[in-house]
């Protein structure tokens, strides 16, 4: 028989969800050299040959494969080997954790890990005495969930040389006690006086991590990636000898857009070493044409950068509205020189100064250098001022949501909201604003600091609570429509990563593909976080497969 207009593999008898606005509904799809060779209905069974594959998915929903718009993945898959606290929020489970790491691991000079979340203590700031009854003789340092803060016990602020004398960093702020000394927590820069005494992470734990990220990363049905943090300096460690060594030896099978750091105590001279790191790191699947820009903190330790101040205890305006890590006229030349050079511009930007700054920025290098194809992305954007929400689409600068953060729980509820201007209060995580002004809506998890499942994101975006919580939906008016939230982590996040032959499910592209195990169109809102991902290829190879499935 001739086989060379057959199928490799066939999925059929389920729903095909294209994330392509342009066709209709579709129950099959063929690949053939790793690529789509069809998609439409009953016809497309007729390209199995001998030796197809055929995938029944029995009503199941075959879609693109997500894709991470800006996630940690090294990062997230040391920790996992690391001391790990994610999953609960009690004191007492970090503390026993803790305890019990420290007795299963003897023999390491520090205990290193994270995970914990500022509302396990009061005002959202942990205390070195805790950790000092726990492991005394041994230093401790410990990441908060968002990466923005650190908990460290007395030997270890000791070992950093941190009294009461020691002023805080520009960028950054010492948690001190009644008395000046310092007190155990270490905001945004301060974390870096203690992380620099910190023993660094082997080339091969990195490596591990990376491959043990990968592997749940691809059992949550995402493909491909974008990390926000290689090269990374200002305390943060440089993860990218783990990528280059994994897309050099093959055993990265997702394409990966690395994001370089921008250095925020130099200037543009850094310009020509980042088009020489991108000329060095893009190999096999990994591609380092993207430039990342931390312009500020976070909400919770009031360091994201607002236009308004925030509020004390007792609701009345302080001096304090937030830090911009970077000179925002500075700012303008820095994102105008890398455009100029086809970098991507990638933006921390929580704030809605910061997202401001961010947008005049693009707005520089568009007016500088005319419009180029380099799809400037605003990441996390809690709070985004209406005057800018429309500044999105005119510039042509995606907004990349972190979907799962939109919702009611302690750390917004007693950590945000009573110290947020009340305005700004209401402005926060305005997706709907942003898709209906014409926004190129993209996702990602930020994974470490959340859970890197894009159902749970996609359940909140959705939804406005967390599955299961039984809270009211925050800001109901800014939910989005379930094809428009797949759309997001399928088609614009292959838009942010350059990936435009991905996303969407059109014959040429390549067969990146996951199977649900249920059709989310078809059930109830408030059930989309219980589906589980059945299978997962790339370029048309099976890379993950449940148990079950």
């Amino acid at each position: 028989m001739d086989t060379a207009g057959t199928a490799d593999l066939i999925f059929t008898g389920g729903p095909v969800f294209t994330a392509d606005p342009g066709r209709g509904p579709a129950t099959a799809l063929a690949v053939r050299d790793g690529r789509i060779l069809a998609v439409g209905g009953a016809e497309v069974t007729g390209l199995a040959g001998p030796r197809t594959e055929v995938v029944e998915l029995r009503g199941r929903m075959l879609l693109p494969g997500f894709q991470d718009a800006h996630v940690h993945a090294v990062m997230g898959g040391v920790e996992l080997g690391q001391c790990d606290l994610t999953g609960t929020t009690e004191l007492s489970e970090y503390l026993a954790r803790i305890d019990a790491y420290a007795r299963a691991h003897p023999d390491e000079p520090w205990i290193v890990g994270g995970g914990w979340s500022m509302e396990s203590f009061p005002g959202g700031v942990p205390g070195r005495e805790l950790l000092d009854a726990v492991v005394g003789d041994r230093p401790v340092y410990l990441t908060n969930r968002d990466h923005h803060g650190a908990w460290v016990n007395s030997r270890a602020l000791a070992l950093a040389g941190i009294t009461a004398d020691t002023p805080d960093p520009a960028d950054g702020r010492i948690d001190r006690e009644p008395g000046g000394a310092p007190g155990g927590g270490l905001q945004e820069g301060a974390m870096s006086l203690v992380a620099a005494v910190v023993p660094a992470v082997t080339p091969a734990q990195r490596l591990a991590g990376l491959l043990r990220a990968q592997r749940l990363l691809h059992a949550l049905g995402i493909t491909a990636w974008q990390d926000a943090m290689l090269c990374a300096s200002n305390g943060y460690p440089d993860i990218s000898d783990a990528y280059r060594t994994a897309a050099a030896d093959g055993s990265l099978l997702s394409t990966v857009v690395g994001a370089l750091w921008w250095d925020r105590e130099r200037d543009a001279g850094q310009v020509p070493e980042l088009v020489a790191k991108r000329a060095a790191l893009s190999v096999g699947r990994l591609r380092c044409g993207s430039v990342k820009f931390m312009l500020d903190g976070v909400a919770e330790n009031f360091t994201a950068a607002m236009t308004a101040p925030y509020r004390d205890g007792h609701g009345c305006a302080t001096a304090n509205s937030g830090l911009s890590f970077i000179d925002p006229v500075a700012l303008r030349d820095y994102v105008t020189a890398v455009d100029a050079l086809d970098f991507q511009p990638h933006f921390h930007a929580l704030g809605d100064r910061a997202v401001r700054e961010a947008l005049d920025a693009v707005a520089a290098a568009r007016a500088a250098n005319g419009i180029r194809d380099t799809r400037p992305h605003l990441a996390h954007l809690q709070v985004v001022h209406p005057q800018d929400v429309p500044r999105f689409r005119s510039l042509g600068a995606p907004a990349t949501i972190q979907a799962l953060w939109a919702t009611h729980e302690p750390q917004m509820d007693e950590l945000t909201l009573p110290f947020l201007d009340p305005e700004l209060a209401g402005r926060q995580y305005p997706f709907g604003d942003l898709h209906r002004a014409g926004a190129t809506l993209a996702a990602g998890s930020d994974w470490p600091v959340s859970s890197p499942d894009p159902l749970r994101g996609i359940h909140v975006a959705v939804n406005r609570a967390l599955p299961g919580s039984g809270a009211a939906a925050f800001l109901p008016g800014q939910r989005l429509e379930l094809a428009t939230v797949l759309r997001a982590y399928t088609s614009g996040s292959a838009f942010v990563n350059h990936r435009d032959d991905t996303g969407t499910l059109r014959a040429g592209h390549q067969a990146d593909l996951v199977v649900l195990d249920r059709d989310l169109l078809a059930g109830p809102p408030e059930a989309i976080a219980d589906a589980r991902v059945a299978l997962t290829y790339i370029r048309g190879e099976r890379v993950y497969a449940a148990p079950d499935a």
